[in-house]
């Protein structure tokens, strides 16, 4: 019998946590596919701990998913990640953030995709904003002017299943990402100089993963049923939120690129200036804040060009 593995790395989220949970039991279960969970928790202070003892008391008696659980403090995702690689059983390990849910047919969809793309070692799916109808109006705005990358991660490639092919679709990131088990043994661990430590803005270790993954010949497809809902946290509306975002991710893309550049490129500096006159002289907040959103985007490439020189000197 197939056994999928859902591996979730937590800090300090229980409320979430136990919604995430919460989901996973109460999506259908596949007859023909075992299911169990793996969560390891990063330096946790709150009662995660507590949480995930509770959950595996009584998983027996209220027929939950079998849970494991482990510590890991050193704080950093990429650790946790790391040492949950070690513990790993499953055929399929889906990857399954802590302040996500996941759609009622998720782990059906799941061992679908497991038995019916043989030939695929990766899959991913859709990452939808968990609207709660209280966000900003722009926060759903459309267009030339859409903030991006908003604070609530939307990845959507429509209705039809396909093969990867990098030239065609951006690359996808851990959040919704299933591989089987003898992927590990060829990609190898996370990068623990990338990634999120506690609940900063940090980022990249998943998308290096997946790269490096892409270059080593693994097979992906996109599973257009494999859904998550992100949790969408009100307080990340806020434009000095959105603009350090926009800073952290895009310095973060230039790390996972491994630039061999001497010198910050030009265009940077010309793309900064021209979008700097844009926050200045345009006409309505609308563009003005999108504009100063590219401004922050493009100061993370220069800072992350700048960091790769100064790594390699």
């Amino acid at each position: 019998m197939t056994h999928i593995e859902i591996f979730i790395c937590t800090h300090n989220r229980a409320e979430l946590l136990q919604k995430v949970l919460y989901s996973l039991n109460h999506a259908a279960r596949p007859e023909q596919c075992k299911n169990s969970i793996l969560v390891v928790a990063n330096a946790c202070t709150d009662n995660t701990h507590a949480l995930l003892q509770d959950y595996q008391q009584h998983q027996a008696e209220n027929n939950a998913i079998e849970l494991r659980w482990y510590i890991e403090p050193q704080p950093g995702k990429s650790y946790a990640l790391n040492l949950g690689m070690s513990y790993l059983k499953g055929d399929l390990i889906a990857f399954v953030d802590d302040d996500h849910r996941v759609s009622d047919n998720y782990l059906l969809t799941l061992c679908q995709a497991y038995t019916s793309y043989p030939e695929n070692t990766i899959f991913f799916g859709k990452i939808l904003p968990d609207w709660t109808g209280k966000e900003p109006s722009w926060a759903r705005e459309s267009g030339p002017y859409a903030i991006y990358p908003l604070p609530v991660p939307h990845y959507d490639k429509g209705e039809q299943s396909f093969e990867f092919a990098d030239n065609k679709v951006a690359i996808p990131g851990g959040g919704n990402l299933a591989l089987k088990r003898e992927v590990i043994s060829r990609v190898g661990l996370f990068n623990t100089e990338l990634g999120p430590q506690g609940h900063n803005l940090g980022g990249g270790e998943d998308g290096d993963y997946v790269l490096r993954a892409i270059q080593g010949g693994e097979s992906l497809r996109y599973v257009p049923d494999m859904m998550q809902y992100h949790y969408v946290d009100l307080e990340r509306f806020s434009l000095s939120y959105i603009l350090l975002k926009s800073f952290q991710r895009s310095r973060s893309v230039i790390s996972i690129k491994n630039t061999q550049a001497t010198r910050i490129p030009r265009y940077l500096w010309r793309k900064l200036l021209t979008y700097f006159f844009k926050v200045i002289f345009s006409l309505s907040i609308r563009r003005s804040r999108f504009y100063l959103v590219r401004c922050a985007a493009t100061m993370g490439e220069i800072s992350g060009f700048r960091k790769s020189i100064r790594d390699r000197k």
